[in-house]
């Protein structure tokens, strides 16, 4: 099974290649970058947000899809072959689809703003950055649950404490003689 998980993750990082590939051969936009704000000196207006999106729009999407799913895969990396349950893959395409719900929500939120020009607000802030911002940190919390939670069970058991307690008794005895 490992084997098919680095495959996975080395196909994900080749397609996050290529994506970022795509995106510096994109054709350019003025004043990506930014351009002089016209009431403080020192800082940069963004310009327009549709045009800047408009070539890479997609694939910094799909980037940011891939770099969710190489977390998880990651995260599923850490944990010993014999217990990548089926359990454990529920849990993980679990936390991934939460994670790509928040994004989903972030920039659609975001899209809808540049088509309209106008949005709503979440607890002070215009939807897509309310996504941002509490959104990010709320698609981790299911790996930490599954992480804390689920640490006996799929990253450090009884069992595995039972070893490690015995090597290091070996190595005591080994080092009083």
């Amino acid at each position: 099974m490992q084997s098919k998980l680095i495959y996975v993750i080395f196909t994900t990082v080749l397609l996050m290649a290529g994506i970022l590939v795509a995106i510096c051969l994109a054709d350019s936009v003025p004043n990506t970058a930014g351009m002089a704000h016209a009431d403080f000196a020192g800082m940069q207006a963004g310009g327009d947000g549709a045009a800047r999106l408009e070539h890479i729009g997609g694939l910094a999407f799909a980037f940011q899809c891939l770099l969710l799913l190489l977390i998880v895969c990651l995260s599923a990396l850490g944990v010993a072959e014999q217990r990548r349950s089926t359990e454990l893959w529920l849990y993980m395409g679990g936390t991934l689809l939460f994670s790509l719900f928040v994004w989903w929500n972030m920039y659609s939120g975001h899209q809808a703003f540049l088509e309209t020009g106008t949005t709503d607000y979440f607890l002070g802030f215009p939807v897509a950055t309310a996504w941002q911002v509490y959104g990010t940190w709320l698609g981790a919390i299911p790996l930490i649950l599954l992480y804390s939670l689920g640490f006996r069970k799929f990253i450090f058991t009884a069992e595995d404490e039972q070893k490690y307690e015995q090597l290091l008794a070996e190595i005591a005895d080994k080092t009083e003689r």
